[in-house]
């Protein structure tokens, strides 16, 4: 399709806006064009953290000679042609102002060769002002120099960051897109040093393994699902394998990265229980659907997007998650030493268990990997219980394990109705602030499905009747405490997110403590029901469960490795 000047009535629907705001934005850009062209290599070259100088090459399709000048007028492209083309966007650049954005504020030279032309096409331009045009001999595709950015526009300078940042806000961009089209080879230098050089490569997973190494390539579980048209595929990290932000919550939507506040959302919300408070995994996921649910011209630099059926894409990457987590998720193994400075990487073989009611009643079947069949063998310190697998030494955090098998147990009660209750032979009497009395009246409702009957009984004070049943009298005080604190943290709660936080903390109140003894038998069961937990390597808070001590491992530090 020839490049041609758009029609006054869809450069009305094209919201214009800022595209040039920093030398990643330009690195951006012409990345996009290249891939759009069909390159298999790309190389970005940069001087002054982009300020002095951005050089973009790739091997794609290059552009005809006589539409050379044509592709730098504003929103001049060849990837739409009317209006409903908008709304089935299946590029990266479409806009078609980027060039000439670029060249309004930079010294540009293109450089480039249709591959059905015989020569190549130099292309000078200054401040928006084309200076020079003329033929040259050079391979098919195009070569982009951008010198002097915001030269003529001082006052922009003074936004840029030092060369530092520059440079990794670039190096941000090329990872992203390195990880969204492994097929492609990146190359990337800064002041003529080498940076990344990453070649095409056979599988996916052999991008993340050049990037991130190969402890975290091998410690992902993958993610596949597929469902009313909608496919989210990609890489996610099991429990264990953990951040301290969200800066490696990536996503792709039709190829392009994205930065979105509903995607992250749902990913976390798979991983509920399974991370500690302020913890983040890592996910690279690519979520692809027709072209026309999804609105990429949303934003002047096409990194944000608008989903029309949102609340579907958000279940859609919710359920692949999880899934994803149920069926792959391996138990930790324990690391005797640290790589890197980093956080230690896991590796462990699922292995299947049932899936049954934790408190005696059947339940669905499930073919989801969990633990293993344990044999208890004792306790150390009345706070840990050893066990013994097919594959090594378990041991686990009884008072961990007790909850995730209390939280699970009554999450599926919870889905029956309302939570056992026991009433209490004396009531107990509670004094509580004039903004606690409110916040009791107003979940009155949530609380007597949990198991609480509270009552008021004087301006300031409660009685408390009754409590769900899990709970002993030693623990009523405190849970009660907890449950004003979370009433008091829930603000603008999600829908849901006050009752998971209530129940994980009558959880917490009501399983076994460390330093208590428990018999055999008692261990035992406690065991067979975190065998069976749908979720078995984390407490509802995020802590582990269980480790494992692979035989290999023993055998090493024993000497009687072979």
């Amino acid at each position: 399709m020839p490049i041609r000047i758009l029609d006054p009535g869809l450069v009305a629907q094209i919201a214009a806006g800022e595209v040039v705001e920093r030398p990643a934005s330009v690195v951006k850009e012409l990345v996009e064009n290249a891939l759009d062209a069909g390159a298999s290599r790309i190389e970005v070259e940069t001087e002054g953290g982009g300020r002095r100088r951005i050089r973009v090459a790739d091997d794609g399709c290059g552009i005809p000679a006589a539409e050379v000048s044509l592709a730098f007028a504003r929103h001049a492209t060849s990837k739409l042609s009317s209006a409903e083309d908008l709304f089935r966007v299946t590029t990266l650049g479409f806009r078609g102002e980027a060039l000439a954005a670029i060249a309004a504020v930079a010294r540009v030279i293109c450089r480039t060769r249709a591959s059905e032309e015989a020569l190549g096409t130099e292309l000078c331009i200054e401040g928006g002002k084309i200076l020079e045009q003329r033929p040259i001999a050079r391979p098919p595709g195009t070569e982009m120099i951008v010198e002097d950015l915001f030269f003529n526009t001082p006052a922009r300078l003074k936004f840029l960051k030092g060369e530092g940042a520059e440079r990794r806000q670039i190096d941000l961009w090329i990872t992203r897109y390195a990880l969204a089209y492994p097929h492609v080879h990146f190359i990337l230098r800064h002041n003529g040093r080498e940076i990344l050089s990453l070649p095409a490569a056979r599988e996916p997973r052999h991008r993340f393994v050049a990037l991130y190494g190969a402890e975290l390539g091998d410690a992902l579980l993958e993610v596949a699902e597929e469902t009313d048209g909608i496919r989210v595929y990609g890489w996610i990290s099991p429990p264990g394998v953990d951040r301290p932000d969200r800066q490696e919550l990536v996503f792709f939507v039709n190829g392009r990265w994205v930065q979105d506040r509903m995607l992250p959302a749902a990913v976390l919300q798979a991983y509920h229980t399974l991370l500690p408070s302020g913890r983040y995994p890592w996910a690279f996921l690519w979520v692809e659907l027709p072209p026309e649910q999804v609105d990429v011209n949303v934003h002047p630099a096409k990194i944000e997007v608008r989903f029309r059926d949102p609340d579907g894409i958000f279940r859609a990457v919710q359920r692949a998650v999880h899934r994803a987590l149920r069926e792959s998720a391996p138990v930790p193994v324990f690391q005797t030493v640290e790589t890197s400075g980093r956080t230690p990487l896991i590796s462990a073989r699922p292995a299947p268990t049932r899936s049954e009611d934790l408190l005696g009643a059947p339940a669905e079947e499930s073919s989801s990997p969990g633990l293993p069949p344990l044999r208890v063998i004792g306790q150390i310190q009345a706070s840990y219980i050893i066990a013994e697998g097919p594959d090594g030494l378990y041991l686990l955090d009884q008072h961990a394990a007790h909850e995730r098998v209390l939280y699970e147990a009554l999450q599926a009660r919870r889905q029956e109705g309302p939570l056992p209750s026991q009433p209490l032979l004396q009531p107990v009497l509670i004094d509580v602030l004039p903004e606690e009395m409110s916040l009791l009246e107003e979940h009155r409702d949530l609380l007597e499905e949990l198991g609480f009957r509270i009552e008021p009984f004087g301006p300031r004070t409660v009685r408390l009747q009754a409590v769900p049943a899990v709970l002993s009298t030693e623990a009523i005080l405190s849970v009660f405490q907890d449950l004003l604190f979370d009433l008091r943290e829930s603000r603008r709660p999600v829908e849901g997110a006050l009752e998971a936080r209530l129940i994980r903390s009558i959880c917490k109140r009501a399983a076994v403590k460390a330093g208590q003894v428990l018999s055999v038998e008692q261990m035992q069961h406690l065991v067979r029901a975190l065998e069976r937990c749908a979720m078995p390597w984390t407490c509802p808070h995020g802590r582990p469960t269980i480790l494992r001590f692979p035989i290999g491992q023993l055998a090493r530090q024993f000497g009687r490795e072979e």
